[in-house]
């Protein structure tokens, strides 16, 4: 065997078809493109969707119809059933109640073990829900048998009926994004609003009085009895100038007569 020898596997190549080289190669005269037409012509392609001037199916369907709701609400969605089986699987575990479960506490009772607690966060690291930017939804696809305590924004009719027969509570999300306390939970999940400190109560007002009038001063009993003897004196002496009146107009009349 030497270099020139080498050939390639039979059929791994095919020469290409020479076409237009006369009627004794096979493809002379139309080339294999049949006879006229637009398909004969040099740059005579047609679009895939082109249907021979008809009108397309992509106008002939109806457009712009239906309803969207701006308002809608996408939910991140779980079903009971796939939280059942986490449950069974061990991936998630309830807590206990003080005393070791099964046995006595001082009362004589004996310790259940707490519900187990369920939320976005948890389910997230389950791999139950893909993003945690989105309301959690609770379905109740499956069933379930294992009590539950469940914090999520929103609960399908069966999903509640379940959980609560089940033995457990099923928690929703206010909008101020405070839940009720749930058992497991890190205290900084926990959301408690502080009471604002209440305003001191304003003071009264005291009255305002007004200032007494001075009383009236006493004047001394000498200069009273000289007042009101000025005042007593024109009453007396005007009789008596009537008098002097009356003596001068007579003696007026007799010297005249």
């Amino acid at each position: 065997m030497k270099l020139h020898d080498l050939r390639p596997a039979p059929g791994a190549h095919k020469a290409k078809t020479r076409v237009g080289r006369g009627i004794s190669a096979g493809k002379g005269k139309t080339a294999g493109r049949g006879t006229k037409g637009q398909k004969a012509r040099a740059g005579g392609t047609i679009p895939a969707w082109f249907e021979g001037g008809q009108t397309p199916l992509h106008q002939r369907l109806p457009k712009l119809r239906g309803f969207r709701n701006a308002f809608r609400i996408e939910y991140e969605v779980v079903n009971l059933g796939d939280i059942a089986r986490l449950v069974e699987l061990g991936v998630l575990e309830s807590g206990e109640l003080p005393g070791a479960a099964g046995k006595a506490t001082a009362t004589g009772k004996t310790a259940k073990a707490a519900p187990v607690t369920v939320n976005q966060e948890i389910l997230r690291a389950a791999g139950l829900v893909r993003t945690l930017d989105r309301p959690l939804k609770v379905l109740g696809g499956g069933e379930l048998a294992t009590a539950l305590f469940v914090v999520a924004d929103a609960y399908s009719a069966s999903a509640r009926a379940k959980i609560e027969a089940a033995g457990g509570t099923a928690n929703v999300i206010e909008a101020t994004g405070t839940t009720t306390p749930a058992i497991g939970l890190a205290p900084a999940a926990i959301a408690i609003p502080v009471a604002e400190p209440e305003a001191p109560a304003p003071e009264p007002e005291a009255p305002v009085t007004q200032p007494e009038a001075p009383a009236p001063v006493a004047e001394p009993e000498p200069k009273a009895k000289a007042r009101a003897a000025a005042k007593a004196k024109p009453a007396a002496e005007a009789p008596a100038l009537e008098a002097e009146g009356q003596g001068q107009g007579g003696r007026e009349g007799q010297a005249g007569g």
